[in-house]
């Protein structure tokens, strides 16, 4: 793995679509104990889950602690799912790990963010970040991949999403706020991702989903379907506090123009719940200083949108809740070349996500 001075866009490399062909699909194996109620068991059974639904499709790569590497492998026994040795801080590689880029030639490049665990010392949810920071180069490195490190600018992969032609969306609430990157403006921001992404409009939502405890990143609100198509997170109802949140985004998206010129479609799915975390959820959690706390009077962040695109299929969130069924006939309805399949989120929501949070897509192209 060679670490390069130079940029994605000059090296004539782009972040290409979720939904472009991938190779394998990366996740990290949860124990966390002051995130991941009861050592982080029944989260490892949710994450069993989504592996394996995964595996139906695309391979996948599952990193896991030294301390949990032989539990790992006795959960994931499956033809398509290879587990590695990694130490991280926590198991969200889609904010972690890189963000694959490829060129014309089928070369495949990663870029590698700076990391402060949403955050830093500023409402951050854990401390230390340091091997959580480390996450990406070291599945580059795997890999055999060529890396592009933005030292001193911070990103997590689950703030932005791309249409692969020259568009981005993300969140004003996390990109801009003063605990990411706050020696930047605006247009310097928009600058960093322009040169390592290779897109050319952005698209700023005011926010994300309430009560989202990384600052509102835009994959548990607002995704790509296709270019030129978002979904948005949506209620209809005036006391749900995610009300003027669809309401101020979709103002945004009717509004807006992508690289191309095209106005957007913009698709609706409905917000499940209220949801909420039991006394005994809670009471699983380790209380540590420092560490995010969970408390059954919190409103959790879920949400239908926070799926994974794969080769062939969708696999979504469900959460024992009456709208589960409308959100898969809104994923058939919108995906009708891909099997959608639904897996259990609630475990994952719990530690503060979901399915797209604790997954990192790696293009189908060789690395460079």
């Amino acid at each position: 793995m060679t670490t390069l001075t130079s940029t994605p866009r000059a090296d004539g490399f782009r972040m290409p679509a979720e939904w472009e062909a991938h190779s394998q699909t990366w996740m990290v194996w949860p124990e966390r104990p002051d995130n991941w109620r009861l050592g982080g068991k029944p989260a490892q059974h949710a994450f069993t889950a989504v592996a394996c639904a995964i595996a139906e499709f695309e391979a996948v790569t599952v990193c896991a602690s030294a301390a949990q590497y032989e539990n790992a492998c006795a959960h994931l026994q499956h033809e398509r799912i290879r587990v590695v040795e990694m130490t991280t801080d926590d198991a969200w590689v889609r904010d972690t790990g890189p963000t694959f880029v490829t060129n014309a030639q089928g070369e495949l490049r990663g870029v590698d963010w700076g990391f402060n665990a949403w955050g830093g010392f500023e409402g951050g949810l854990y401390f230390p970040w340091l091997r959580d920071d480390q996450v990406a180069s070291k599945i580059l490195n795997i890999e055999g991949c060529d890396r592009y490190r933005t030292e001193g600018f911070v990103l997590e992969g689950g703030s932005i999403h791309v249409d692969g032609e020259g568009t981005l969306i993300t969140t004003e609430e996390c990109l801009l706020n003063h605990n990411r990157n706050p020696h930047l403006s605006r247009e310097q921001i928009e600058a960093v991702l322009a040169d390592h992404l290779a897109i050319d409009t952005v698209i700023w939502l005011p926010h994300g989903l309430y009560n989202d405890e990384t600052d509102g990143h835009v994959d548990n609100f607002c995704c790509y379907v296709r270019p030129g198509e978002v979904l948005l997170a949506w209620t209809d109802d005036p006391q749900n506090p995610n009300y003027s949140r669809c309401q101020e985004a979709m103002r945004v998206l009717k509004n807006a123009r992508d690289a191309k010129g095209r106005a957007l479609t913009v698709h609706k799915m409905p917000i499940p719940g209220p949801l909420h975390a039991t006394q005994e959820e809670c009471a699983g959690v380790d209380r540590v200083l420092g560490s995010q706390e969970r408390s059954p009077e919190v409103r959790l962040a879920g949400s239908y949108v926070n799926f994974l695109i794969v080769n062939g299929g969708i696999v979504a969130p469900s959460f024992d809740d009456p709208k589960d069924a409308e959100a898969k006939a809104i994923l058939e309805r919108l995906f009708p070349e891909h099997r959608v399949v639904m897996v259990p989120g609630r475990e994952i929501l719990l530690g503060g996500g979901n399915i797209h949070c604790i997954t990192q897509q790696q293009p189908a192209a060789i690395a460079s």
